[in-house]
């Protein structure tokens, strides 16, 4: 089941031409994995205490529609795959009625120096309930 989490378009998050920038998409994104992860019991800081992280190592996004001020935004995440030491995130940006944006990540777990590593049990385990049978070919 994916994770929702809603959000309010800011003024400051504007392109010149009055729509969502298209770097406020990436860091709107970015805010549901890591809401996700908490949820998961894995907040960032706390996982890194046991000497693992997760770094994104590709990001494909797609703009489908533009986005205005003062609108409310519904942030999905779910994952698509959980290999040895990397998962694949699909993520939808909706507002009221469409699909605004899409993004596939790659996230690798690593440790605090960097390495790859395999994915903890207990990763794999909280990170389930947020798996997809859902395989997007785009």
């Amino acid at each position: 089941m994916p994770h929702s989490h809603k959000v309010k378009v800011r003024f400051y998050e504007l392109d010149p031409y009055g729509h969502l920038n298209h770097s406020a998409y990436v860091q709107l994104f970015e805010t549901g994995r890591i809401e996700m992860l908490e949820q998961a019991g894995l907040a960032l800081h706390e996982i890194e205490k046991n000497n693992f992280r997760f770094v994104v190592s590709q990001i494909e996004t797609a703009f489908l529609k533009p986005v205005e001020a003062g609108s409310f935004l519904t942030i999905k995440t779910e994952i698509m795959e959980i290999r040895r030491a990397s998962s694949l995130w699909w993520q939808q940006i909706m507002d009221e009625t469409d699909v605004v944006a899409t993004q596939r990540v790659r996230v690798a777990i690593t440790n605090r120096e960097g390495k790859p590593i395999r994915a903890p049990q207990q990763i794999i385990e909280a990170l389930t309930p947020f798996l997809s049978s859902f395989k997007n070919d785009e």
